[in-house]
C-alpha cells in the first residue's frame, strides 16, 4: 500500500502512521528523517541539501523529490509500499510526486486527512510538557508525570516548549490551514481522500483508520 497521512499539528497522524507501520510492516517515511539521512550520506544531493538546511532556507522541491524518489526505490518500499508522514506539503510537491510515481508505473492508494477542531488541537498541544534531559513527552491531563513537573524516566525538569504555547499553536494552525486546504481538495478530486475524525481517543482513531484502509 502507498498511503499519505495529512493533518494539522496535534491531530495524531504521526502516532497513527507508526501504529499502522507496526501492524503491517509497511515502511514509514518521515520527511525530516530521510532528509537528515541524505545529509549524513554526504553524497552530491546530501551536500546540496545541507547547504540549505544550515542557512535555515527551505530545501527546493526538486531536491526534495529526488531524495524521496531515491528512498522509494529501496527494496522495502518496492516490496511493501510506503506510509508518508509530513509530505507532500504543497500542490507542487504533490504534482511532482504523482509525476515521478507515474513514471515508475505506480500510484497512491489512499490519502488520509486527520480532521480535528482547532480548539481540541490547541488543548492537546498546550498541555504538552517535555523533559529537559531526555526529551520524554507528557501531557498535564492525558499523560501526567507521577511527580509533578519531573520526568518519570530521568527525573529531569518538565517544561513547555515555545512552539507548544497557545498563541504559537494558533498561528501554526492558521498557516497550516492556508497551506493545506488546496492539498486536501487536490486529493479529494482524485477520489483517494479519506477523512478521519481525529478528536477521538488514540484507539478510536486507529480503528477508524483501519476501517478506512480495509485493514481490519
Amino acid at each position: 500500500m502507498r498511503i499519505i497521512f495529512l493533518g494539522p499539528p496535534a491531530a495524531g497522524k504521526g502516532t497513527q502512521a507508526k501504529m499502522i507501520q507496526d501492524r503491517t510492516g509497511i515502511p514509514l517515511i518521515v520527511m525530516g528523517d530521510i532528509l537528515r539521512a541524505a545529509i549524513q550520506k554526504q553524497d552530491e544531493i546530501g551536500k546540496a541539501a545541507e547547504t540549505y538546511v544550515k542557512t535555515g532556507a527551505l530545501v527546493p522541491d526538486d531536491m526534495i523529490i529526488k531524495i524521496i524518489m531515491r528512498r522509494l526505490t529501496e527494496p522495502d518500499c518496492q516490496q511493501k509500499g510506503f506510509l508518508f508522514d509530513g509530505f507532500p506539503r504543497t500542490i507542487a510537491q504533490a504534482e511532482a510526486l504523482d509525476h515521478e510515481m507515474s513514471a515508475q508505473g505506480t500510484k497512491l492508494d489512499a490519502v488520509l486527512y486527520y480532521k480535528i477542531p482547532d480548539e481540541v488541537a490547541i488543548a492537546r498541544i498546550s498541555g504538552r510538557r517535555t523533559c529537559r534531559k531526555c526529551d520524554a513527552v507528557y501531557h498535564i491531563v492525558n499523560k501526567p508525570s507521577k511527580v509533578p513537573n519531573h520526568c518519570d524516566l530521568c527525573q529531569g525538569e518538565l517544561y513547555q516548549r515555545d512552539d507548544d504555547k497557545t498563541e504559537v499553536m494558533q498561528n501554526r494552525l492558521i498557516a497550516y490551514h492556508k497551506k493545506t486546504a488546496a492539498l486536501v481538495e487536490y486529493y479529494q478530486q482524485k477520489g483517494i481522500l479519506g477523512y478521519i475524525d481525529a478528536s477521538q481517543s488514540i484507539e478510536g482513531i486507529l480503528q477508524e483508520t483501519l476501517r478506512t484502509l480495509n485493514l481490519q
